[in-house]
């Protein structure tokens, strides 16, 4: 069964000197210690897998929530679907926002660390997040996730 993932790309528009807005994406960094040393190509949308009990919008609502400490709401616009590398399907929406990034709280999960070792330890399942310009944020996203970013001018002009 293909796994599916709901997310959401928050955008917002940066004040520069000539009033021209500059649109930077909101990305976080998985934490835990199998992306401790993973940067670029590792960042994505906040996002998580959903069950068949709820919608995508909802589950990636509630995935955001969980992932940052931060409750959207407004106008959710579609940015569609891609297919990830290993194979997963990841929907997204995009909605304009803005909220310190340093100030998130994530949820964290449980894993035996290190390996074989017996002893469970807690992660945080986001460790870092940011505010990226397109150029920065095209290096630092998972390369399939970097569809969004590029669908997303087109849909809110």
């Amino acid at each position: 069964m293909m796994k599916c993932s709901a997310g959401i790309l928050a955008y917002r528009l940066k004040k520069v000197k000539s009033n021209d807005g500059q649109t930077e994406f909101f990305l976080v960094h998985p934490g835990g210690p199998f992306f401790a040393r993973k940067d670029n190509g590792f960042w994505t949308i906040p996002k998580g897998e959903y069950e068949s009990n709820e919608t995508p919008l909802d589950a990636a609502r509630r995935e955001f929530e969980e992932e940052t400490g931060v409750r959207l709401s407004g106008k959710f616009v579609s940015l569609g679907a891609v297919k990830q590398k290993g194979g997963k399907i990841v929907e997204a929406w995009a909605i304009e926002s803005d909220f310190d990034e340093t100030q998130i709280t994530s949820n964290t999960f449980e894993i035996e660390w290190p390996p074989k070792s017996g002893r469970k330890q807690s992660f945080p399942e986001v460790d870092k997040a940011g505010w990226f310009e397109l150029k920065e944020a095209s290096k630092k996203i998972n390369q399939a996730q970097m569809e969004f970013l590029l669908r997303l001018p087109g849909l809110i002009s």
